[in-house]
């Protein structure tokens, strides 16, 4: 019987008050996120982490001091391993964290003492972005090597429209509406984790797969079309980001008397970013400028149509030799696997 692990990876959280700080200090000492030469980047990372660690640990404070997003992403890891245990191979899900523990180079020696023979790394980011999973599979091919792990790989590079997730996310929505008052106007608030302008206009597709899961979960969604917009949230620094933001957005359907259904609709767990984010500060906004009613849908989380839709995408991809998975992007951009691994 073939092993075959499957890393399921995402971004990490500090776990505690004393780890806000490093974590933001790796944050930032990653190429990926901060684009300047190395010896920059390093004192920058120090600095910056040095100086938002006293706001970042206020932030977790409000959620218990700590991100409960290893907990939520072992749920999904478990739930995913049990919809693959029916299978003719032998299956594994490893959870691995870019930037706070387990790492990747502490799971790569996990898996390699497991000895599969072959592996599936699978992100529980719906939509590809060089900050996030370009991060994590540039720090994965550096921790395998170091670990021996040397079988057969497959690469999932995102999945912005899968059925399971964006029906889970339609369902979410369609229950969040009818909570709402009979005749109530109202707007669903798309709102994506933010990157600066800059990155996408050196080719990251991730505004274009954000907008490929908003058409796909709309479609799901009973006629007719629903009024909605996607903005995009959690910025920081001085470069212009995507836009619209996401308080501009809040402040708009004020002003024109809309309540508010808020879709998470780049992650797939809770954590700081819509626990306290979009749960506390941006419902704060909503109240301040009059927003009627402000409703915020939850994280799929491990949905089992969610998780077993997971599940096929890995089981499609598992056989030996191939490259990557996912819908190839559009010609233009530069930094998308599935389309270099089609070419």
């Amino acid at each position: 019987m073939r092993r075959i692990a499957v890393i399921a990876f995402n971004l990490g959280g500090p776990d505690r008050p004393e780890a806000v700080e490093p974590f933001l200090r790796n944050l930032f000492s990653d190429p990926f996120i901060l684009r300047v030469p190395w010896l920059v980047r390093i004192c920058l990372a120090w600095f910056i982490a040095r100086r938002r660690s006293r706001i970042a640990a206020g932030i977790y404070d409000r959620i218990g001091g700590g991100s409960p997003i290893l907990e939520e992403t072992r749920k999904q890891a478990e739930a995913l391993e049990r919809e693959l245990s029916g299978c003719q191979e032998s299956y594994r899900v490893f959870v691995a964290m870019r930037h706070w523990h387990p790492m990747a180079e502490e799971v790569a020696f996990d898996v390699a003492d497991w000895q599969p023979d072959s592996t599936v790394l699978l992100p529980l980011y719906p939509q590809f972005s060089t900050t996030t999973t370009q991060s994590f599979l540039d720090a994965w091919k550096r921790a395998a090597g170091v670990a021996g792990l040397a079988v057969p790989e497959s690469v999932i590079c995102c999945w912005p429209e899968l059925a399971g997730f964006t029906d889970a996310m339609a369902r979410r929505i369609s229950d969040a509406l009818e909570r709402l008052p009979e005749g109530t106007r109202a707007r669903i608030l798309f709102s994506a984790h933010g990157l600066p302008r800059k990155f996408v206009e050196d080719g990251d597709p991730y505004a274009d797969r954000v907008a490929r899961s908003v058409a796909a979960i709309v479609a799901r969604l009973p006629a007719p079309t629903p009024d909605h917009v996607i903005c995009y949230q959690s910025r920081v620094g001085r470069l212009e980001w995507l836009r619209p933001y996401a308080e501009d957005e809040i402040r708009n359907a004020g002003a024109e008397g809309l309540s508010l259904v808020v879709v998470p609709v780049s992650f797939v767990s809770e954590h700081s970013e819509t626990l306290v984010e979009l749960d506390i500060d941006y419902a704060e906004i909503a109240a301040s400028c009059g927003v009627p009613h402000y409703l915020r849908v939850p994280a799929v989380g491990d949905d089992p149509l969610f998780i077993a839709d997971l599940a096929g995408m890995v089981r499609q991809i598992a056989g030996p030799g191939v490259a990557a998975e996912g819908a190839a992007c559009d010609p233009g951009f530069g930094c998308c696997p599935a389309g270099a691994a089609g070419t």
